[in-house]
C-alpha cells in the first residue's frame, strides 16, 4: 500500500471494509477536539474577505430595495409626467382628474437667491415651486412650522421660502429674514428638515429652495426659453392599472412630448450608480479574499507541517492516501465554514453601521434586512477561494511517503501531486473566475479583472522567485548581517514568495485606487481650472444680451465673454427608431435619457474638431442639419447622413447628421451635444448661455453686478462646482480606499501568519547563531535586511501593478487622461517597506529573546 513501511493486516484502522469518508470523519472529529490552533489565520483571512463581499452586497441590496420599496415616495406619485419649457395643458390635467387621479404640480429651475439684509450675499440654488397638493406621498417638514403649507404661506405681505440648512448658514439667514428670488421678495420660513421626493446627492449646482407654486409668477424667472422643468406627480386610486393609464394618456394626447415615469423607475440613474459602485467595491473585496486565499495556502501548509508526525503515523498504520486526504480536507472544510460564517455575520452588520456613518452620502436610508443572494454569493466566493488555495498543499501532503514525513518538513520536499488533483485545482480556479464574471453587472470588466488578477498573481510569484534567486546568487564575502539576511530569503521552507505575493497584492490595490483618485482630482483641481471660465450665466433673454455684455464688460478684471443661444431638446428617435428601443453601448445610453443641450451656429465654434462630414455653408437655409458628438454616434452605430428626431418645446424636429465632432467636455467651454444649422431654431423661443473669464478678485463684483441688473439670470460659479465634484470624488475614493484597506489588512494577516509559521525555525536559528557568538544586534540586522529586501521588492512590484491597473481603468473605463504620480507611488513603496519591516521585527522578537540553554538541552 502506498506510503507504508510494512503491509498492514486486513483488520487495520483503514481496512478496506471501512468506508473511507466515515473513517476520515471520525479521525477529523478527534483532531478537531484539540481546537483551531494553527488555523486561526485561515479563519481570519476567510472571514475578512467574505465580510467585505457580504457587506458590500448586502448594503447595495438594502439601498436598492429601499429605493424600490419607496418608489412612490421618491417619485412623488404613482407616476410622473414631466416636460421642459411649457406647462401641461389644462385638458390633460382634467383628463387625469376625471379618472380619479390627484395631481401635484412641481416646477424646478435654477436661480440666484439674494439675502436682502446685511451684505446682500447671494448664491445659486435649485428652486422648487410646489402646488397645494404636494406631497402626494410622504411628509415635507420645515423647521418651526406645523406643515409645508403653513411655512410657504404669505405673512406680512411676503410669501414664505424654505431652504436647506446650508443656505441659511452661507447667507446668515434667520426665520423672518427677507430674501429675493428674481423680482420678488420672500420671507425665510426655516430650514427644510425632510423632503420626501429628494434623493440624496451632491449639490453641485446649488442646494434646494422651496416656494409655493402661486408665488413663482411674481419672480418673473420663467421667461420664454428659460431652463425650467414642469413635473406633474399623479396619485391614482388604489388598484388602478398604471400601465393602462399611461397608455390612455399617450393615446389621448399623442403630441404631448412628455416624459412619463412610474414608481418602478423613480431613480434609475441613482440605482445604476449604486450598482456600478458596488461592482468596484465587490471586486476590491474579492481581491482581499484572494489575498486571504494565499494566507489559507500558507496556513494550511504550516498546519500540515505541524501534523507531519500524525500523518506519518497514520500512513505507517495502513491509512490509505485517500483517507489521509479526506481527513484533513474535512477538517479544513469545517474551519472554512467557521471563517465564512463569521464573515457573513460581520457582513450583515455593515449596512447598519453604514446607515449611521454614511447617512449624508447614501441616496436613501438602506432598507435593513437579511438578503440571501449577496450572502450566498459571498459564501460561494469564500468556499471556492478556500478550496482553490487549500487543495494544493493538501495534495502535496497526500503524495509524500511516510518515510519522508519522518525525515523532513512538508515544505522541503517537492513531491508533485496527482494529475487528477492538479486538474481539480485548475477547475476550482476557473469556477472562481466564472462566478465572478457571472454575477457582475459589467461582465466584460469583471472578465478583465479576473485576467488581470491571474497575471498579477503570476507576476508576484515570479517576483518572489527572482528575489530568492538573487539572494542565493549574492556574493559570499558580504558583511554577516547581509549574508544572513539574504540566506533567510532563500533557505529551505522559506515563505518569502508567499509573503511577497500577499503583501504586494494588498498594496497594489491601494496604489491603483490612490492613482485613480489622484488622476481624477488632477483633472478637476489642477488641469481644468487653468482653462475654465469663472462663471456660466444662464437664462439670458434675447433682449438682455446687450445689457449683459455691457454690465459684465464694465467690471475691472473681466476677460473674454463668450455667448451662444441655448435650447433644451430630448432625442426621441434615431433613424425612426424610438429612443427607448435604440441599441447603444452602456457608456452612451445616458444621452437618450432626459434633455440635452442644443444650440445653432452658422460657422464652427472655435476649437471644433470634425472627424467626419463637413460643416454647412454660413448662409445655409435648407432642411435642418446637425453636428453631433462623435463618441455618442459611435456608441449608437450611426454616422453622417443618419437622422435624429428631437423634441423641442413639444414639437418633433428631424435633423440630418452633417458632421461628427470630438468634444472635450473637460474644457468647461460652451460645448453642446447637438449643434444645429440656423434657420428653423432661430425662430423658436430660447435664451442664451454665456461664459466669462475673470480674475479671482473680479468674481464677487461681477456676480453682484449681473444678478442685480438682471435678476432672472442665474450664475454658476465654476470654482464652487469643481469643489463639489472634488468632494464627491473624495467620498468615492474614501469608499474604495476603505475596501482597499481591507485588502491590505488581509495581506498583513497573511504576512503575520507566515512569520508566525516560521517562528520555531527562527528561534532555532537565533539560538544557533547566539551559540556561535552572534549578538542580538547582528541577528536583528539580518532580519531587517531580510524583511527590508522583501518589502522593497513587494513595493516596487505593487507600484508597477498599481500604475498599470490605474492606467487601464482611467483610460478605458473612465475615458480620461492618465498621468504618472511619483509621489503616490513613492508613498506606496515606503509604506510597503515600513509595514514589512515592522511586522518582521514584531514577529522575530521572540527569537531574539530566546535563551540557548533550554533549546540545546531539548536537542
Amino acid at each position: 500500500m502506498e506510503g507504508t513501511l510494512v503491509r498492514p493486516p486486513r483488520a487495520s484502522v483503514a481496512g478496506a471494509e471501512a468506508p473511507v469518508l466515515a473513517t476520515a470523519w471520525r479521525l477529523a472529529l478527534r483532531e478537531l477536539r484539540g481546537g483551531t490552533r494553527g488555523l486561526r489565520i485561515v479563519i481570519a483571512c476567510l472571514a475578512l474577505g467574505v465580510a467585505a463581499i457580504a457587506g458590500v452586497g448586502t448594503l447595495t441590496s438594502a439601498v436598492v430595495e429601499g429605493m424600490r420599496a419607496d418608489g412612490r415616495r421618491i417619485l412623488g406619485g404613482d407616476l410622473e409626467v414631466s416636460v421642459g419649457y411649457r406647462e401641461m395643458p389644462q385638458a390633460a390635467r382634467d383628463w387625469i382628474e376625471a379618472r380619479g387621479g390627484r395631481v401635484a404640480e412641481v416646477v424646478e429651475m435654477r436661480s440666484m437667491l439674494v439675502a436682502e439684509d446685511g451684505a446682500r450675499d447671494r448664491m445659486l440654488v435649485e428652486l422648487k415651486a410646489v402646488g397645494p397638493a404636494y406631497p402626494l406621498y410622504g411628509t415635507a417638514r420645515v423647521e418651526g412650522a406645523p406643515d409645508l403649507a403653513d411655512a410657504l404661506a404669505a405673512r406680512d405681505g411676503l410669501p414664505g421660502l424654505a431652504a436647506e440648512p446650508v443656505v441659511a448658514d452661507r447667507l446668515g439667514l434667520r426665520p423672518g429674514a427677507r430674501v429675493r428670488l428674481g423680482d420678488a421678495l420672500f420671507r425665510f420660513a426655516g430650514a427644510i428638515l425632510e423632503e420626501p421626493d429628494r434623493v440624496a446627492r451632491p449639490t453641485v449646482f446649488g442646494p434646494r429652495v422651496m416656494i409655493a407654486r402661486d408665488a413663482l409668477a411674481a419672480t418673473r424667472l420663467v421667461q420664454p426659453g428659460s431652463l425650467v422643468r414642469y413635473e406633474y406627480r399623479v396619485r391614482l386610486p388604489e388598484g388602478a392599472d398604471v400601465r393602462g393609464f399611461i397608455a390612455g394618456l399617450r393615446a389621448t394626447f399623442p403630441d404631448g412630448g412628455w416624459r412619463i415615469r412610474t414608481a418602478d423607475e423613480a431613480a434609475p440613474g441613482v440605482i445604476r450608480f449604486v450598482e456600478q459602485t458596488s461592482l468596484f467595491l465587490t471586486l476590491t473585496g474579492l481581491t482581499a479574499l484572494l489575498v486571504g486565499g494565499i494566507g489559507v495556502a500558507n496556513g494550511v501548509r504550516a498546519w500540515l507541517a505541524s501534523r507531519r508526525q500524525t500523518i506519518a503515523t497514520l500512513k505507517c498504520l495502513g491509512a490509505p492516501a485517500g483517507v489521509i486526504f479526506a481527513t484533513y480536507a474535512l477538517q479544513l472544510g469545517a474551519i472554512a465554514a467557521l471563517g465564512i460564517a463569521l464573515g457573513l455575520a460581520a457582513g450583515l452588520g455593515i449596512p447598519s453601521l453604514a446607515a449611521l456613518l454614511l447617512a449624508d452620502v447614501l441616496p436613501v436610508p438602506p432598507r435593513l434586512g437579511v438578503y440571501p443572494l449577496p450572502l450566498a454569493l459571498a459564501a460561494g466566493f469564500g468556499l471556492l477561494t478556500a478550496a482553490t488555495f487549500a487543495l494544493w498543499p493538501l495534495a502535496r501532503a497526500r503524495a509524500i511517503p511516510a518515510i519522508a514525513l519522518f525525515r523532513e518538513d512538508l515544505g522541503e520536499r517537492r513531491t508533485p501531486p496527482r494529475r487528477s488533483l492538479v486538474a481539480a485545482n485548475a477547475a476550482l480556479a476557473v469556477a472562481l473566475a466564472g462566478l465572478t464574471v457571472a454575477v457582475a453587472q459589467d461582465r466584460v470588466f469583471a472578465a478583465w479583472f479576473c485576467a488581470a488578477a491571474a497575471v498579477t498573481l503570476g507576476l508576484f510569484r515570479l517576483g518572489g522567485w527572482a528575489v530568492q534567486r538573487a539572494a542565493a546568487a549574492a556574493p559570499r564575502h558580504l558583511p554577516p548581517a547581509l549574508r544572513l539576511g539574504f540566506a533567510n530569503l532563500h533557505r529551505p521552507g522559506s515563505a518569502s514568495a508567499l509573503m511577497l505575493v500577499s503583501l504586494g497584492l494588498g498594496l497594489s490595490t491601494l496604489a491603483s485606487v490612490a492613482m485613480i483618485q489622484g488622476n481624477l482630482q488632477r483633472q478637476v483641481v489642477e488641469r481644468i481650472p487653468d482653462r475654465a471660465p469663472a462663471f456660466f450665466f444662464i437664462d439670458i433673454q434675447n433682449d438682455q444680451v446687450g445689457r449683459f455684455e455691457a454690465v459684465a464688460g464694465a467690471i475691472p478684471g473681466v476677460g473674454e465673454i463668450a455667448r451662444v443661444p441655448s435650447l433644451r431638446a430630448r432625442i426621441v428617435a434615431v433613424n425612426g427608431v424610438p429612443a427607448e428601443q435604440v441599441r447603444t453601448t452602456e457608456d452612451t445610453a445616458w444621452a437618450l435619457r432626459g434633455d440635452r443641450g442644443l444650440t445653432y451656429a452658422a460657422t464652427p465654434p472655435e476649437g471644433t474638431r470634425l472627424v467626419a462630414g463637413s460643416w454647412w455653408p454660413a448662409d445655409y437655409r435648407g432642411a435642418p442639419l446637425v453636428s453631433f458628438d462623435a463618441t455618442l454616434a459611435r456608441g449608437w452605430g450611426i454616422g453622417v447622413g443618419d437622422r435624429l428626431t428631437v423634441n423641442v418645446l413639444g414639437r418633433d424636429i428631424e435633423l440630418r447628421i452633417a458632421s461628427l465632432r470630438v468634444i472635450d467636455w473637460r474644457s468647461l467651454g460652451l460645448n453642446f451635444t447637438l449643434i444645429a444649422s440656423p434657420g428653423l431654431l432661430e425662430a423658436a423661443p430660447h435664451t442664451h448661455i454665456a461664459t466669462v473669464q475673470a480674475a479671482p478678485e473680479a468674481e464677487a463684483p461681477l456676480l453682484r453686478a449681473v444678478t442685480d441688473a438682471l435678476p432672472n439670470v442665474s450664475a454658476i460659479r465654476v470654482r464652487d462646482a469643481l469643489e463639489a465634484v472634488n468632494a464627491l470624488l473624495g467620498r468615492i475614493g474614501d469608499a474604495l480606499s476603505s475596501t482597499g484597506g481591507v485588502t491590505l489588512l488581509s495581506g498583513a494577516l497573511v504576512l503575520a501568519g507566515a512569520i508566525a509559521a516560521g517562528r520555531r525555525q527562527r528561534i532555532r536559528d537565533a539560538v544557533v547563531l547566539k551559540t556561535l557568538g552572534a549578538t542580538r544586534r547582528q541577528i536583528l540586522a539580518a532580519y531587517l535586511v531580510e524583511f527590508g529586501v522583501l518589502g522593497t521588492a513587494a513595493g516596487l512590484l505593487a507600484a508597477a501593478v498599481g500604475s498599470a491597473a490605474s492606467w487601464a481603468v482611467t483610460t478605458y473605463v473612465m475615458r480620461s487622461d492618465w498621468a504618472f504620480l511619483p509621489g503616490t507611488l513613492g508613498m506606496t513603496i515606503l509604506a510597503c517597506v515600513a509595514l514589512t519591516v515592522a511586522f518582521g521585527w514584531l514577529g522575530t522578537a521572540a527569537a531574539l529573546r530566546a535563551k540557548p540553554a533550554p533549546l540545546l538541552r531539548a536537542e
